[in-house]
């Protein structure tokens, strides 16, 4: 087994001593083979001599030039925050298994607004999401879960007409390729059209195959690929290499997170949760995964 390495506060203590060391790293993982500007990608981007961390390009504005900072494009960009109190949140959020609350974080960073530290994990968690990752092959596990509280502990103003005991709940439905990674979205509900969309973005048509539960919607699933079910009702969990437990095992490590960490989410803002819980498995076995978080940012 990999050892998953995470860095310390000592060594990001001594990785990170200034805010012009942030600024270094932030650069040097965004444009790895030199300064690229934002705008249209010329690399013949000029530095300003008379202000720090500042480039001009001519190719995209001949006339005037197109200045920018390294903070121009990325999820720091308009703050007025230090890098380095960003870079400290990242580094919260990835070394908390199952996530750091907005709460803590004002806490731990001595921010005087809960709404910034609010913002500041949302921000993190949208340049956490993975929109161009490779579809998945080889064995493949699919299952949905349910995200919510029971309808019958809703305060009285808060419940809505209609519905079962679980409802209303949000739909996350997540496909893992086996000691691979995970792919997970939220959707408005389990029919056939639904699931057929989510697997043609996250699967590819060369997996080999594809183990679900006995849910009817996964039954079409036969037609483009080759798939199996496990009978849950019938209490057959894994027959061969038919199950979905390294699935159930994101969905615990998710939920855990959900219920003992952040207690209630926005439907509005459940993406963005599923989004950090993503990245985090997806980077288990990464040794720079700091690194990678700040690429992705």
């Amino acid at each position: 087994m990999a050892r998953i390495h995470q860095m310390t506060v000592p060594q990001f203590e001594r990785m990170f001593p200034t805010e012009d060391a942030c600024i270094a790293y932030l650069v040097a993982h965004r444009w790895p083979d030199g300064v690229h500007c934002p705008r249209c990608g010329s690399a013949r981007a000029f530095s300003v001599a008379t202000m720090d961390w500042k480039w001009q390009c001519y190719d995209c504005a001949p006339n005037s030039g197109y200045r920018f900072s390294h903070l121009t494009g990325t999820i720091f960009e308009n703050t007025n925050k230090p890098l380095r109190d960003w870079f400290r949140v990242i580094h919260l959020m990835l070394t908390s298994k199952k996530g750091i609350s907005a709460l803590q974080v004002m806490r731990y960073m001595g921010f005087g607004s809960y709404k910034t530290a609010h913002y500041m994990c949302h921000r993190v968690r949208a340049g956490l999401a993975d929109e161009k990752f490779q579809q998945l092959m080889g064995i493949v596990e699919m299952d949905e879960t349910f995200v919510g509280g029971d309808k019958k502990n809703r305060h009285l103003d808060k419940k809505k007409k209609g519905g079962g005991r679980g409802a209303p709940k949000e739909i996350v439905i997540g496909a893992v390729e086996r000691k691979g990674n995970v792919v997970a979205r939220v959707i408005q509900r389990t029919d056939f059209a639904t699931i057929e969309a989510f697997v043609q973005e996250a699967i590819s048509n060369k997996a080999s195959l594809i183990c679900t539960d006995e849910f009817p919607a996964y039954g079409k699933l036969k037609k483009t690929h080759f798939h199996r079910s496990a009978n849950h009702k019938r209490h057959k969990y894994v027959v061969g290499a038919v199950h979905t437990q390294t699935i159930e095992g994101f969905w615990s490590i998710m939920k855990r997170g959900m219920v003992g960490t952040f207690h209630k989410v926005r439907a509005t803002y459940l993406p963005l949760y599923v989004a950090e819980f993503e990245f985090r498995y997806n980077n288990r076995n990464n040794d720079d995964i700091f690194g990678g978080a700040i690429r992705a940012c």
